[in-house]
């Protein structure tokens, strides 16, 4: 009998789905996923590009592995990423070089810390991966959060961006409460860039609330 494929796409769909119009209100649960973090332009930082080849060397290590000793099956997760900067008109301005990142792969809740380790091993003795010592299982949990789907290209973001932290945010009585978040459900590599789909989420708060978690 065919195992059945756990895909966060599917059981979290509202999350991974968004109107290209209109803001959306989410509320997103506690999640966990690989993350390794960066700093710099992702055009042209070394360590962005080694923390992509990372993550998805232990992702499918451990779907694989997950597979044979479990008999649980899932599909990998889009790439996802946090984005923070001391300025957040940085992200408005697009400059890229002042930008701090953390790149991410949503694991199913049965993926655990030494399965995590293990797949680490076994992915650094087949190839050699610089970002492997930066990689870690992180729980995230955003909570209350605006998003919207972007189509088109990654540096056409701006305009949304600024109608989120300039227009929507303030008519509503709300502000940041974490990172910004992107999930980029294309493929760069064979998607022109005209037609790249991208959720952008914020979590937010009430003015006067706190801030979120990052565990």
């Amino acid at each position: 009998m065919a195992v059945e494929k756990y895909d966060v796409k599917r059981a979290r769909k509202e999350l991974y789905s968004s109107s290209a119009k209109d803001f959306t209100v989410v509320e997103v649960p506690e999640l966990r996923y690989l993350a390794v973090d960066g700093h710099g332009d992702p055009n042209t930082a070394p360590a962005y590009t080694e923390a992509i080849e990372a993550l998805y060397s232990v992702a499918y290590t451990l779907k694989f592995e997950s597979k044979k000793t479990l008999g649980r099956d899932f599909v990998v997760g889009p790439l996802e990423g946090l984005w923070r900067a001391a300025d957040m008109a940085a992200f408005v301005t697009r400059d890229k070089a002042a930008w701090d990142w953390t790149l991410m792969i949503n694991q199913p809740d049965w993926i655990t810390p030494e399965m995590v380790a293990a797949a680490i091993e076994v992915a650094g003795a087949k190839k050699t991966l610089p970002a492997l010592d930066r990689l870690s299982l992180i729980t995230l949990e955003e909570g209350t959060s605006v998003q919207i789907l972007h189509v088109g290209s990654y540096d056409d973001e701006a305009p949304t961006l600024d109608r989120l932290h300039h227009e929507y945010l303030p008519a509503h009585g709300l502000t940041f409460n974490g990172d910004h978040h992107e999930i980029y459900l294309s493929d760069a590599r064979r998607t022109a860039p005209a037609k790249l789909k991208t959720i952008l989420r914020q979590p937010v708060v009430a003015a006067t609330g706190r801030a979120g978690v990052l565990k």
